[in-house]
């Protein structure tokens, strides 16, 4: 995929993965619409384009519609928003299970939605999404998330074969834990505490551009995690196995806030 003198749409273009990819975006020569609900914390400078956009709203069609007019340049989405909370099932509200809904899973399709048959007509584009490693594993704590993200994989994969016979590009790619604002430190202790591996936003952010430039169609980061990806799916009863013996550690971190 070329990146140089294109025009992507980003969004979560305010969070870790989103500020890092910004950077490497314009260091590449494309120019940036980063689309957020407070386009204000953003910023201005050379490439770079804020806007207002608020994926989890009612209207997000109609939003999507005057982003294009404005700006019709536009010839390549990075999806890369995403809202988590590390807690038990029961600990979460009708409503915050509606927000990660929303903005994880029905806001990708919404945007794949508006953008694939213009992507179509213009010869030659992309979309990239952005999912995690639990869109292939389930993990304890984040029930709400993992079937977002779940959801968002099998929705890329489905999207990306209905355009198989088109220009349009359909790219997932899979970070693991990330050392983003998103995890509070009960997550970042647990990471600690199972010894797993933590990137930086900047890695994940040269990892996704990496895979643009080589047109992976799929991409899953960090080692061993892109293994137990593979062992899940064939032996899932193996990683059934493994998280029973994590359950006391990450029950210690998920209700410690109830507990105390």
């Amino acid at each position: 995929m070329r990146l140089r003198d294109r025009m992507f749409l980003l969004l979560g273009g305010t969070g870790g993965i989103g500020k890092a990819l910004v950077d490497s975006l314009v260091q590449e020569g494309s120019r940036v619409v980063v689309a957020s609900r407070h386009p204000e914390s953003i910023g201005h400078r050379e490439g770079v384009v804020p806007v207002s956009l608020d994926l989890a709203a009612n209207d997000l069609d109609q939003q999507l519609e005057r982003l294009t007019e404005a700006y019709p340049d536009i010839d390549g989405v990075i999806h890369c928003a995403g809202q988590n909370r590390f807690a038990g099932l029961a600990m979460m509200s009708a409503a915050e299970l509606g927000a990660q809904l929303d903005v994880n899973l029905r806001s990708a399709m919404l945007v794949a939605r508006h953008f694939a048959p213009r992507f179509e007509k213009a010869g030659s584009s992309a979309m990239v999404f952005v999912g995690s490693t639990f869109g292939s594993i389930g993990f304890p704590g984040y029930t709400a998330y993992c079937a977002t993200k779940f959801g968002l994989r099998g929705f890329t994969e489905a999207l990306r074969r209905e355009l198989a016979d088109t220009s349009v590009q359909v790219i997932y790619i899979a970070p693991r834990a990330t050392d983003t604002d998103m995890n509070p430190e009960a997550v970042d202790a647990l990471n600690r505490a199972l010894g797993n591996r933590v990137d930086t936003p900047e890695a994940v952010a040269a990892a996704i551009i990496k895979a643009m430039k080589r047109d992976q169609r799929r991409c899953f980061l960090g080692w061993p995690e892109k293994l137990f990806v593979v062992i899940n799916g064939i032996l899932p009863r193996v990683v059934d196995k493994a998280m029973l013996k994590q359950l006391p550690v990450i029950r210690r971190f998920l209700y410690a806030k109830t507990e105390s």
